[in-house]
């Protein structure tokens, strides 16, 4: 793992920290990729990952982060983890989505058979597990294939975000395993009006903002960086 030393005056110590940061700077990246810097990973300390300690690990941090619904967390750098402000996260959906939600991006065929019938399972419920999903959605053994794919690419076309993170319980309501996603469109999250708020725009002008605002933190990104991990 990369990270700052631990007397780094600039490390980030808490996730209350790293959520200001991330309000701050608009897109972060969870892990080290082409763009030096831009990660979460970058700028805490080595020692305390997967360790399972909320005070230092940041791989708990992630789970807190998401639970808290300040900042909107899933697979959004290319199909990688990381998180975006609610300030910017409009403006990545307009991009991504290319101005349109996921019923008309099927009405005009532009989204598979495959996304449908996961998108058609929220209208049954807000959130559901990958298991929930997965089982619901007709996908597994005799059925649809590569689910994992499929939730990445929701996720990637900001459809889904991963609201938080629960542990599975057993026939007594006792917890057990390691923590897994929970899905959610991020509609049923923050609202229709915040999630559309840049719809009257351009995708190309919200691609331009979103260039511009990852160069103002970090103005070594080349443009090719830039486009693999936000396209």
């Amino acid at each position: 793992m990369y990270g700052l030393d631990w007397n780094d005056p600039y490390r980030i110590r808490s996730y209350r920290e790293l959520i200001s940061w991330i309000n701050e700077i608009g897109f972060l990246p969870l892990f080290k990729n082409e763009i030096g810097s831009f990660s979460a990973e970058e700028h805490v300390s080595d020692r305390f990952w997967w360790s399972g300690d909320p005070e230092q690990d940041p791989w708990v941090w992630r789970e807190i982060i998401a639970g808290t619904g300040e900042v909107a967390y899933g697979k959004f750098f290319n199909k990688r983890a990381g998180f975006v402000s609610l300030e910017w996260f409009p403006c990545l959906a307009n991009y991504r989505r290319d101005g349109y939600d996921f019923d008309a991006r099927w009405d005009d065929e532009l989204a598979n058979i495959r996304c449908k019938k996961i998108m058609d399972v929220f209208e049954t419920g807000e959130e559901f597990t990958g298991a929930e999903l997965k089982k619901a959605a007709g996908f597994g053994k005799n059925g649809e294939k590569n689910f994992d794919g499929i939730i990445t690419d929701l996720q990637m076309q900001t459809y889904l975000v991963i609201k938080e993170f629960r542990r599975k319980r057993n026939r007594k309501g006792i917890e057990y395993g390691m923590p897994v996603s929970v899905y959610a469109k991020p509609e049923e999250l923050w609202g229709c009006e915040m999630i559309s708020a840049a719809y009257k725009e351009d995708p190309q002008k919200s691609w331009e903002r979103i260039v511009t605002q990852v160069r103002n933190t970090f103005p070594w990104a080349g443009e090719e960086q830039i486009r693999k991990l936000m396209r």
